[in-house]
């Protein structure tokens, strides 16, 4: 099995000073570890069983649409504010200092839908857990949030209690 952590990046005091940010990039640049590393993300789920994937803006869509593919299933954006072009449904979730909003179609997810929700990084859970509001409130059932990485030193998983979380790179506490 692949050391997928030895292809990720620490970027010392990125986007601030003080935050070890964690880049992905050399792992995408190399498409034998980035097609592990997808395998690996959809290793608990099976075809049948995932009806939509989605994405949470940005990098949620880099795994999302090829994992997607994967399991023959709709792919879903879940974007920031003013990005989307028709009607949609939306989720506040608190930051640090303020709140921020994400959005999906209006239509995007059926009732019933199974989603497998996907992102690079889980870190406080804030955004994880709004986009689980969010396919929630749409109709979904979400059978699952699969991760790259997961920083569990922050104990974003705490906020995410009944929700199935497959991470596969973990640093810290959990």
């Amino acid at each position: 099995m692949t050391d997928f952590a030895t292809h990720i990046r620490d970027v010392p005091d990125f986007p601030e000073p003080g935050v070890v940010f964690k880049d992905i990039t050399p792992l995408l640049g190399h498409p034998e570890i980035f097609a592990e590393a997808l395998d690996a993300m959809s290793a608990p789920y099976h075809h049948g069983q995932v009806d939509v994937v989605v994405g949470i803006e940005a990098r949620g869509f880099i795994f999302g649409a090829p994992l997607a593919r994967h399991f023959n299933a709709g792919f879903v954006p879940i974007r920031k504010p003013g990005k989307l072009p028709w009607q949609v449904s939306g989720q506040e979730y608190a930051l640090e200092y303020g709140t921020d909003r994400l959005e999906a179609h209006i239509d995007a997810i059926h009732k019933g839908s199974r989603v497998l929700i996907v992102d690079d990084v889980l870190a406080t859970g804030g955004t994880a857990a709004a986009a689980v509001d969010l396919v929630q409130k749409l109709g979904g059932d979400v059978i699952g949030f699969a991760v790259l990485i997961e920083l569990g030193f922050l104990n974003g998983r705490s906020r995410l209690p009944n929700v199935d979380v497959h991470t596969v790179v973990h640093y810290g506490a959990d």
